[in-house]
């Protein structure tokens, strides 16, 4: 894809520093202590749970693929259209001027295979409707898959704050099977509340989010490749330089 150097996406970082702030700013605000809501019992049982029941219901390649995804949620692909709507000028241009044969060595120098792809297509003298079919078939694909990964991490926060409670109802029982000790009550209601706090928490401030934004990162995505489509196939077309751009400046917006 058409992209620059990636960048960090510093909101990102703010929002999980914030709500972290948040949460534990107000607890010590009411008189709590951070110590209390570090419980590596109640950790273990909501994300090890968590990540139990998603390894049950998710085969292996679209986990593996959602946890490389979760990258993009600090370093996102940095999609450049107006660039892109360049280069694709570029290409017409060149195809006006040497036939779309003179796009070859554009072809060979493209990194991005979706890219690439086209270019091949446009070489190879193919119809515009041809190459539509061909290319819209890949974005379904790259579409799906990307839709896939974020359900993998929505899946998550509908998993955490139920398996919270069971961490809160382990907790408990815990409880009452020390009631004669009560030095063992603190510690047991302790990792009672937090584990309910971890599976919300972890839900509502991490895995809905993230499944969210790489939803909306996939559309980005989508949307560049079919700008990518229209101006392959208007080349194609042997349409004006001028239309072609008019075409697809929509897509800047």
């Amino acid at each position: 894809m058409a992209a620059s150097r990636p960048s960090v996406d510093f909101l990102t970082i703010a929002g999980v520093a914030l709500s972290l702030l948040a949460v534990i700013g107000g607890n010590m605000l009411e008189g709590g202590h951070t110590d209390s809501l570090m419980q590596l019992t109640a950790f273990l049982i909501v994300f090890g749970g968590t990540l139990g029941a998603i390894l049950v219901q998710t085969p292996l390649n679209v986990f593996l693929h959602a946890m490389k995804r979760f990258r993009w949620i600090f370093v996102p692909p940095q999609i450049e259209r107006q660039q892109t709507l360049k280069k694709i000028m570029g290409w017409s241009k060149i195809a006006r001027k040497d036939g779309l044969l003179g796009l070859q060595k554009v072809a060979d120098r493209e990194k991005d295979k979706f890219t690439k792809k086209g270019l091949m297509l446009l070489v190879d003298g193919n119809e515009p409707d041809e190459i539509r079919k061909i290319l819209d078939v890949e974005i379904d694909s790259s579409a799906s898959n990307e839709m896939n990964a974020a359900k993998v991490y929505e899946a998550m926060g509908g998993y955490s704050p139920t398996i919270g409670i069971i961490g809160a109802v382990l907790g408990l029982i815990h409880v009452m099977n020390n009631l004669a000790d009560p030095a063992a009550l603190g510690p047991g209601i302790a990792v009672a509340f937090v584990a309910t706090i971890y599976g919300v928490g972890l839900a509502n401030f991490f895995f809905l989010p993230i499944s969210n934004k790489l939803k909306t990162l996939s559309r980005d995505l989508t949307q560049y490749q079919e700008m990518l489509v229209d101006g392959v196939a208007s080349i194609a077309e042997g349409e004006n330089p001028r239309a072609i751009q008019s075409k697809l400046e929509g897509y800047l917006s």
